[in-house]
């Protein structure tokens, strides 16, 4: 079964493709667009839900979400319009990581997608290439809660060294001339709801189209994914979404860091 296919249907009741719940997604928009008449970028946006959540509280706002999946685009134009604010969307079904754009933007968001860019530095420097003067990055990225066991790192299909804990990702942040301004960390009960959510909606799909030629797999890869969840990676892995600016005057170090961002990600 396709993995774009599979995540779509995964994420039908929460389509905020990572673990935070409305109330979360809510404060750390108003945090990053104070102004509300924003131009927003979401690099790997999935169903674009936080862009339409931007948008639709926002009349004012403008935004560009960029992504591979066609399902999830096709989700994406479906929940604007929905929303009411298909006039103030944009989507380009292209790779993120290669995204360019002829203006830069208020708001740059790369939440539970920086594997697209090879990792979180190479992520942020991505979004700070497409930023504006004054602009904010939001990033959301995984993190080690404690040492991940075998079977964490198994059912994450991740190296040992593709997270670190959540001290040393801010440190990574700061040392490339990133200012942490805002930021919120993943609660146990926000995990468990994303999980149940990811496993249910692909198991309801399979149950309620049995007939469908994928429905085997759907239940399959539901199935696989909960056990690995349950009995490798919960309670090890977190999720922190940054808010970030840049740092003033950054030295000489930082702007080496920054130009070799590019090269310094963890690949998944």
């Amino acid at each position: 079964m396709d993995r774009q296919v599979i995540s779509s249907l995964a994420h039908r009741d929460h389509p905020v493709a990572a673990p935070l719940d409305d109330a979360s997604v809510d404060r750390l928009l108003d945090r990053a667009l104070p102004r509300g008449d924003e131009r927003l970028l979401d690099l790997g946006c999935g169903e674009a839900a936080w862009l339409v959540r931007a948008l639709a509280a926002r009349p004012g706002a403008r935004g560009e979400g960029v992504d591979l999946s066609p399902p999830a685009l096709a989700r994406a134009r479906e929940a604007a319009l929905a929303a009411g604010v298909e006039g103030q969307l944009t989507l380009h079904e292209q790779d993120a990581a290669r995204f360019t754009a002829p203006r830069a933007f208020d708001l740059v968001c790369v939440v539970g997608s920086t594997h697209a860019f090879g990792g979180l530095m190479p992520a942020l420097a991505a979004a700070g290439a497409l930023l504006a003067e004054g602009g904010r990055v939001l990033i959301g990225e995984g993190f080690w809660e404690r040492e991940p066991s075998r079977a964490a790192l198994a059912a994450l299909d991740a190296p040992p060294g593709d997270f670190d804990d959540l001290a040393t990702t801010v440190d990574r942040v700061t040392a490339a001339g990133w200012m942490p301004v805002h930021a919120h960390v993943s609660t146990p009960g926000e995990w468990d709801e994303y999980e149940w959510a990811w496993t249910g909606s692909l198991s309801e799909w399979a149950l309620d189209h049995p007939g469908h030629p994928d429905s085997a797999a759907a239940l399959k890869a539901a199935s696989a994914h909960r056990e690995g969840w349950l009995r490798g990676y919960r309670g090890t892995l977190g999720f922190v979404t940054l808010l970030l600016r840049p740092s003033p005057e950054p030295s000489r170090e930082q702007m080496r860091e920054r130009a070799g961002a590019g090269n310094l990600g963890r690949h998944r």
